[in-house]
């Protein structure tokens, strides 16, 4: 996936990657933006970032993000609009919404 299939409007944000490259052997989606920068994120924490209703219900009850799964993989990635992505996971989760902004925060909180 890259800018060319996102609306035009989104292409002139900051804020949204300009190529999307999902490895599955490795099970790592990167997310290269408009500035240079690389976001690598683990299929695994991603899955268990996600932050749908349900999954966000049971990180208050719980008071923490469940430990990541090295053997989870996406199996579809979904453009939602000019918002972000919809992930659909090899454990048959797909219901949440991952913004940009949240998707590059996320990144950003893994390398720093």
């Amino acid at each position: 996936m890259n800018a060319a299939t996102l609306p035009p409007a989104l292409q002139e944000l900051h804020e949204f990657p300009v190529d999307i490259v999902d490895h599955q052997a490795s099970g790592v989606l990167e997310l290269c933006w408009q500035d240079g920068s690389t976001s690598r994120l683990a299929h695994g924490l991603l899955r268990a970032r996600c932050r749908c209703a349900a999954c966000e219900q049971a990180f208050r009850e719980r008071g923490s993000h469940p430990e990541p799964q090295a053997s989870v993989r996406l199996v579809a990635i979904n453009l939602v609009s000019d918002k972000g992505l919809n992930l659909v996971f090899s454990d048959g989760h797909g219901r949440g919404i991952f913004p940009w902004a949240y998707l590059r925060g996320l990144g950003l909180s893994i390398t720093s």
